[in-house]
């Protein structure tokens, strides 16, 4: 699959140039991995808003950031015990619950209005953006404070030249393009062919192909028991999907919230609040496999949920 491919190509060179300039595992895992596991989206989102198919846009993103917390760290907890550092647990989770919450303000506003419709406008996307900005800030003093920690870590990146890298960011971009319009252009005729929303086939089939680069990243991560990048690529991955892809799709067109939006953000604010309590659940500051199978069990319920809804 060359969204899952391109993204591999996209961490692999980011990773690799981040260790060069000696960053450290969490941050990489909460700012380049983050970034290159979440290109699927942003692509698939920035084909979706050019083509005007704003429910594949929505749907992609909450599917994702649902998928990134209770499919993927349900499994990865199942691997190893992912023990959660304490900045994860006050900051991290704290701004990915944020962005949820700030997404169902926008979503809310029809109701508050009185409006039949309303969509992600483009100052409303330029404000997501800033909370990115916002978040990138404090994830570059984090690697300032951090820097030092670079050789204690267990993460092995693979030493490559500079032209090397350029080759592997180039062309993992050039997959996840390529990758990107094929899953756009595959959902919309599926939908049309079954009858089924595009907000149905995105929150499950796209949403949970775009996060396969975070299912194998964390995976692997919790094998080789570097648990600060298996939870800091999620983590990252979902303030990155809100804040930034959100933000730049509206930016490019406006975005209908789809009839269900509000339903679908306090499932999506219920899972980033499970997460957060999941950390004081059994050992401390860790998610255990009792913590990974009840994610499971919620999302398998979400999946239920969104089928029979149509």
């Amino acid at each position: 699959m060359l969204l899952v491919k391109g993204a591999d190509f996209l961490v692999d060179g980011a990773s690799s140039l981040a260790k060069r300039l000696r960053v450290s595992t969490l941050v990489i895992g909460l700012t380049i991995v983050a970034f290159g596991t979440s290109m699927p989206e942003l692509i698939v989102n920035i084909l979706a808003a050019v083509k005007g198919t704003g429910d594949v846009a929505f749907g992609n993103i909450i599917g994702s950031n649902l998928a990134n917390i209770l499919l993927i760290l349900g499994v990865s907890a199942l691997v190893a015990d992912l023990k959660v550092h304490r900045s994860t647990t006050w900051k991290e989770i704290p701004f990915s619950l944020l962005a949820a919450f700030v997404l169902l303000v926008f979503a809310g506003v029809p109701i508050l209005d009185k409006l039949s419709l309303q969509n992600l406008v483009r100052s409303q996307g330029i404000i997501l953006v800033l909370f990115f900005l916002i978040f990138l800030y404090y994830a570059f003093e984090l690697a300032r404070q951090k820097k030092n920690e670079i050789q204690t870590e267990s993460i092995v990146v693979p030493q490559r030249s500079p032209l090397s890298i350029v080759l592997f960011i180039i062309a993992g971009l050039a997959a996840l393009y390529l990758g990107g319009q094929w899953v756009v252009d595959g959902a919309v005729a599926i939908a049309r062919a079954l009858r089924l929303s595009e907000f149905l086939i995105s929150v499950t089939i796209i949403a949970v192909g775009t996060s396969l680069p975070e299912l194998v990243t964390s995976v692997k991560a919790a094998r080789k028991n570097d648990t600060d990048l298996a939870v800091g690529n999620v983590v990252g991955s979902n303030i990155f999907n809100i804040f930034w892809i959100l933000g730049v799709t509206a930016i490019i067109r406006p975005i209908a919230f789809p009839p269900s939006a509000i339903v679908d953000i306090l499932v999506l604010a219920a899972a980033t609040i499970l997460l957060f309590a999941s950390v004081f659940f059994g050992k401390k500051h860790t998610i255990g496999r009792a913590e990974g199978i009840c994610f499971l069990v919620a999302y398998a319920a979400y999946l239920v949920f969104v089928i029979f809804r149509g």
